[in-house]
């Protein structure tokens, strides 16, 4: 009989040999030392560790002599305590299929039936799952699945109804160079940077705080014309003293995981822009502060010392905030596709859709009909969760500079 392994334009065989047990230094020497002298080839190796358990999976090309194989690897996974499961078979793994993704999934917590359900969806799509990678256990729990065969904007929609139903975020991206490369953050301030709205914050000032929330809300479900709702609002704070800016910049809390978003990312090579409606007065100290690259939003006109209740200059609208996007990502020369945009509003819409990547973060439910994606945990850093950065890694960056993060609960 012909051995395949010389049979011209054959198939070599192969042997798929998994080991599992108690992790330990030395494990993936030991097999490798077992089979270096047969002169086999590593066509593929796959190794995961769970709870310090190891599963280990090491194709190569089949030896003349697979019994003495066989026997070294059993001996050695013996010694390890390990157990051992040797498979004998033909080709090497198939090329992932066309239409590949990166589906994230984000849960607090994430329960076994939703993942079964996105498991069922992903299979009902034609796609397969070839690869999960857990991109965070604290203090949400995030998994990344490498997906292939089906297009990523119908697995998107698929997904996106099944997330709904299962109360977590999932992310669908195409698996392409955009998510390894330097690209830039835009993001909205009010109720996404920061915590509420600023220009409610000066409302308490003129006493005005009640009226000008419902203004507020009502412009960012939609239901108002922003520029008008804008105008309204200002004109509310006419006579406010210039100096309760400052009392209210001094009151601004950040979003949890703020800076812990842009001080990773910028360490990648990452620019950020601060795009708001709100008042320069207010975002471009947060600029400062934070080390963002851009700010554009609206500037209070202020005569006196007082706030006269005008807007300087044309007001940064919903398609404002587009323009804004797109002026600062060429000027640094990068594509729309490199850009990812974060916001919460109405007027955030235009942004989400000129970037590569739209992300509706705590937003109004017609955001996030209309983004590519939805965040609804209160942590912004959960964002790097979907650029393929997890974060063992972030908090091994922070570890290096000397920056201490709490510990997860054991």
């Amino acid at each position: 009989m012909t051995d395949p392994i010389t049979m011209p334009g054959a198939k070599p065989e192969t042997l798929l040999i998994t080991l599992s047990g108690k992790d330990r230094p030395g494990v993936t020497s030991s097999v490798f030392t077992a089979l270096s002298g047969a002169g086999l080839e590593v066509l593929d190796i796959e190794q995961i560790v769970l709870r310090r358990r190891l599963i280990l999976g090491v194709l190569v090309t089949a030896p003349r002599n697979v019994k003495k194989v066989r026997a070294a690897i059993e001996d050695t996974a013996e010694a390890l305590g390990m157990s051992v499961d040797i498979d004998r078979g033909v080709g090497d793994n198939k090329s992932r299929r066309e239409g590949r993704s990166h589906v994230t999934i984000i849960g607090t917590p994430l329960r076994a039936s939703a993942m079964a359900a996105i498991a069922g969806r992903i299979a009902d799509a034609g796609a397969n799952i070839d690869r999960i990678e857990r991109m965070a256990r604290y203090p949400v729990t995030a998994i990344d699945l490498h997906v292939s065969g089906a297009d990523t904007g119908m697995l998107r929609t698929v997904l996106a109804a099944e997330a709904a139903a299962q109360g977590v975020d999932i992310a669908v991206q195409p698996a392409n160079l955009l998510r390894r490369g330097t690209r830039l953050i835009v993001m909205d301030v009010d109720s996404t940077l920061i915590q509420g709205e600023v220009i409610e914050m000066l409302a308490a000032h003129a006493g005005c705080e009640p009226e000008v929330a419902a203004i507020t809300g009502a412009a960012m479900r939609g239901e108002l014309d922003f520029e008008a709702s804008l105008r309204a609002r200002v004109a509310l704070l006419a006579g406010v003293p210039a100096v309760a800016l400052d009392e209210v910049y001094a009151a601004i809390q950040l979003q949890p995981g703020a800076r812990t978003l842009v001080r990773t990312l910028r360490r990648l090579g990452y620019r950020f822009a601060l795009v708001s409606g709100g008042f320069s007065q207010i975002t471009d100290r947060l600029a400062e502060d934070l080390g963002i690259h851009f700010s554009r939003a609206n500037e209070l006109e202020i005569v006196d010392g007082v706030l006269t209740g005008r807007i300087v200059g044309a007001v940064v609208d919903r398609a404002g905030k587009a323009s804004a996007l797109r002026e600062f990502a060429a000027e640094i020369g990068l594509p729309d596709e490199a850009v990812i945009a974060i916001g919460d509003g109405a007027n955030d819409l235009d942004m989400l859709n000129a970037a590569g990547l739209g992300i509706a973060y705590n937003a109004k439910p017609v955001v996030r009909d209309a983004a590519d994606t939805s965040v609804n945990v209160p942590y912004l850093d959960a964002i790097m969760y979907l650029l393929g950065i997890s974060r063992e890694e972030i908090e091994a960056a922070d570890a290096e500079a000397g920056i201490v993060t709490p510990s997860p609960p054991v």
